[in-house]
């Protein structure tokens, strides 16, 4: 990776989860990218309707249905997601600046909208790249418009070979979006995960930005 500062990440976390859990689950990520990334977790603005004591604090990004969420239903009345998209522009204007996103889940399909607008030219999300983990397309039709363009934002999407919860192949059909994407498989479930392969592919997509100047070079397509 090139000389300089740590790159800065925001991380936006699954349904279900918030800042204090992602961190918790991010805790071997963290400690793989040690003095190369610094994660800034985000919490969702939406609480989750009997999520549980409240120590537990379940958040969401959105809703599919009234207080509930599906990743493959193709919602007829999705809730809360322009309240989401300001809290990330919020974050990344106040708590930046920021280099990317890593989004996991529901997190990475927040990401991959954010990506969306970004290169579309809005200026709330300045962020030259995205760490997608078990992303997925929204199926609402409400939300078609951001996947009607080839996204054209350097992104790696993580896709787990055995996950139960976000099937890998929502995952690739998200890659597909983006212009020129780098894909890795790993060979387990709907975690983020951060072995030594994956570590060694996390860094090999790190060291195309150069975080001295806050530019970014466009990866070239692939899988890892």
């Amino acid at each position: 990776m090139s000389e300089g500062r740590p790159l800065r990440l925001l991380g936006l976390h699954g349904y279900r989860q918030n800042e204090r859990r992602f961190r918790e689950r991010t805790g071997a990520l963290r400690k793989a990218l040690r003095g190369r990334v610094e994660l800034v977790a985000l919490s969702a603005p939406h609480p989750v309707p009997g999520g549980g004591d409240s120590d537990d604090d379940p958040r969401g990004w959105w809703f599919s249905g009234p207080g509930t969420f599906e990743a493959q239903e193709e919602a007829a009345a999705p809730a809360g997601l322009e309240e989401s998209l300001a809290a990330v522009a919020v974050a990344l204007a106040e708590r930046g600046p920021f280099d990317g996103l890593l989004g996991f889940s529901q997190g990475a399909a927040l990401a991959a909208m954010a990506c969306a607008l970004r290169a579309r030219g809005d200026p709330r999300f300045p962020v030259t790249f995205a760490i997608l983990v078990a992303g997925f397309a929204s199926r609402a039709p409400a939300h078609g418009h951001f996947y009607q363009q080839p996204i054209a934002l350097p992104t790696l999407h993580v896709v787990g070979d055995a996950d139960a919860v976000i099937p890998p192949r929502l995952s690739q059909e998200l890659a597909q979006c983006f212009v020129e994407p780098v894909i890795l498989t790993h060979p387990g479930g709907h975690f983020v995960p951060a072995a030594a392969p994956q570590k060694k592919a996390y860094l090999d997509f790190l060291d195309r930005f150069r975080p001295a100047q806050g530019q970014a070079e466009l990866p070239g397509a692939g899988a890892i």
